[in-house]
């Protein structure tokens, strides 16, 4: 992976903080600031390594906090690059990202804001987007919907993430195979390595999970807390699982009622 022209030879992590500012919250009571992340009203993160990993079950505010991230780097919250408006938002009614970075003070050494917002759910928007930007200009398209969804997403981040700059990636496992994820660890393994690039993700993948290097932070009632890979809740089903996957199963697929 050869990385292009540098915008500073400082190593990254480049965001290294954000905080929650409580006298910029309107209402406690409402999403998504009544989440348990905010429990306590002094919500902080810290970045400290190049690749940060915020794991939680569904519904406990992941895909929002990175949505707020990508925000304060200035990227649109349905995904892509600096300037890109991939999704029609008129008439769009959640606004929680957005809402939710205005209430963040965040602190950069330096700001280097270049990069790719990943969203798994958008990717297609974001891959037609580019195809017209591409035509649009006379230039060829990447086309990256021609080839099988896994081998897109792949494509997509070998060619998109060369650059130095921060990367924020929510759930991009989402339609790997595990080998293809495997390959998506290397990748971060290359970006790690190289010192220019900032990777923020949040997955539902064991393997992702257990990328060398990451701090693992992990989102639950409590609020967020950081965690070693094999504490977390995917790590222990997948290994029950794979140590006796009848007796899992029978286990699993109990009625509640019974």
């Amino acid at each position: 992976m050869a990385y292009r022209k540098q915008l500073t030879r400082l190593k990254a992590p480049y965001l290294k903080r954000i905080l929650l500012d409580p006298e910029r919250v309107a209402d406690w009571e409402k999403y998504p600031w009544n989440l348990p992340l905010f429990r306590g009203q002094e919500f902080s993160l810290e970045f400290n390594t190049p690749i940060t990993i915020i794991v939680g079950e569904n519904g406990t505010g992941k895909s929002t906090l990175l949505e707020a991230i990508g925000a304060l780097a200035g990227y649109d919250e349905a995904g892509g690059g600096k300037g890109y408006m991939p999704v029609d938002h008129s008439h769009a009614i959640d606004k929680s990202g957005a809402g939710l970075a205005n209430s963040f003070r965040c602190h950069w050494l330096p700001k280097v804001t270049a990069g790719w917002f990943f969203r798994a759910e958008s990717f297609y928007s974001v891959a037609r987007y580019l195809d017209e930007a591409a035509r649009e200009s006379g230039g060829t398209p990447p086309d990256f919907l021609s080839w099988s969804h896994g081998e897109g997403f792949i494509r997509f981040f070998e060619e998109r993430c060369r650059r130095q700059g921060i990367y924020i990636l929510d759930e991009p496992e989402s339609a790997l195979s595990p080998s293809r994820q495997i390959e998506l660890l290397k990748m971060l393994r290359r970006m790690d390595q190289s010192g220019t690039a900032q990777v923020i993700m949040a997955t539902h993948s064991p393997l992702l999970m257990a990328c060398p290097g990451a701090r693992l932070f992990r989102i639950s009632r409590f609020g967020l807390d950081p965690t070693d890979f094999s504490d977390t809740d995917h790590f222990r089903m997948m290994r029950d699982f794979c140590t006796d996957p009848q007796a899992f199963m029978e286990e699993a697929l109990q009625e509640d009622n019974e």
